[in-house]
């Protein structure tokens, strides 16, 4: 198995990571594990969080749909001690703390594409995880399916708009995947989407551009799961 985690933050070092646990519940010493996290003030609490975990390759680097070799990322000191909103836009950040002071900082960055080629160089992945601050569309809309066979995709679906929803739908139905409920992230803000045909799923999906968080939960009671 070869997981991916785009935005790995700090692991389950707070006990509050639902895709960290998923992992290390299910991951064997055999597999492959890739965290990628841009923010260097969480690097060794990550690696604190997967110390027992001799198969997991962690990369301090920032995922960028630009090929820039390094990119200003931004960030707020009132995010401490785990600083989980680290974010290219800095009006994502201030969206989640409009009081505070926002800092930057600079890293190497890479798009998703040259990540997969160049670091985990693996054409099959069996669970990827995407929580990367704003950018999760662009990001994943910009991966090539016909190159990579991804399994598993849990996205963050929080900060997605209608239209965005709407047209990830489409384009991970016309490369062979349905949404099969909430993913990984423990307060049920990610979308899973599996590579498999679900007639019935796809029909269903179609409501996630309407409906509210409440009503998504009914949704996905009906939802199949496999």
């Amino acid at each position: 198995m070869n997981y991916v985690h785009l935005g790995a933050c700090i692991g389950d070092w707070d006990n509050k990571c639902g895709f960290t646990k998923f992992i290390k519940n299910n991951c064997s010493a055999d597999d492959k594990i890739f965290l990628i996290e841009a923010n260097p003030k969480n690097i060794i609490k990550l690696r604190k969080s997967y110390k027992n975990f001799k198969n997991a390759k962690i990369f301090n680097l920032g995922v960028s749909i630009k090929k820039n070799k390094k990119s200003s990322f931004f960030f707020t000191e009132d995010d401490a001690p785990h600083y989980k909103i680290c974010s290219l836009n800095r009006d994502h950040v201030l969206k989640h703390y409009p009081n505070s002071i926002i800092k930057k900082f600079k890293i190497d960055t890479i798009t998703i594409n040259n990540l997969f080629k160049n670091y985990i160089k693996e054409k099959n992945i069996d669970f990827l995880s995407i929580d990367i601050e704003g950018i999760d569309y662009e990001v994943l809309t910009a991966i090539n399916l016909n190159k990579y066979n991804i399994q598993n995709i849990s996205i963050e679906h929080l900060h997605l708009t209608k239209i965005q929803k709407k047209n990830l739908l489409k384009y991970l139905e016309i490369n062979g995947y349905s949404y099969c409920g909430f993913g990984y992230d423990h307060n049920n803000f990610d979308f899973l989407f599996k590579k498999k045909k679900i007639f019935f799923n796809r029909m269903f999906a179609k409501l996630l551009t309407i409906i509210s968080k409440k009503h998504l939960h009914i949704l996905n009671f009906f939802i199949l799961k496999n």
